[in-house]
């Protein structure tokens, strides 16, 4: 009996642990949390030690964004990516500078990171004043005339 419970406590332990490393896991390749929430990118060059800095973001998947479009610059079309559809397929792939590409995937970044933030916005506002609600105009009509004006 007491290797009975003595077996459950260490499996219950197990999971918990299983549970926080899942937690700890980053949800996409390339990119890390800082404390205080920004995501944050970077990217070792090939065959030397030093790292391309790719940016700090307030959501992942921009990070991740920056992350692909430099490996997908160090590492041609076979690398592995994030996001292998969103990628930018460009013929001029020929060797850039760390500066050039930590440029080009700090524009990504922050593209989508201003995308995600103002979709973030519009959908929590919506949600606190859903008088606020707009509606697509029907172009086919007349504008109908409002007594507020």
């Amino acid at each position: 009996m007491e290797g009975d419970c003595s077996s459950t406590s260490s499996s219950t332990s197990g999971e918990k642990r299983k549970q926080r490393q899942q937690q700890k896991e980053k949800p996409f390749r390339g990119i890390r949390m800082r404390k205080w929430g920004k995501w944050v990118a970077e990217i070792r060059e090939p065959k030397k030690r030093s790292r391309i800095w790719l940016g700090s973001y307030t959501t992942p998947i921009a990070a991740a964004r920056a992350y692909d479009t430099a490996v997908f610059y160090l590492r041609g079309p076979s690398a592995r990516l994030n996001f292998p559809d969103l990628i930018l397929q460009e013929d001029d792939l020929r060797d850039i500078s760390a500066a050039s590409i930590r440029k080009k995937a700090t524009e990504v970044g922050a593209k989508v990171d201003a995308l995600q933030s103002s979709l973030h916005h519009a959908s929590s506002s919506e949600l606190s004043n859903p008088s606020r609600v707009f509606q697509k105009p029907d172009l086919n009509k007349y504008p109908e005339s409002s007594d507020e004006d």
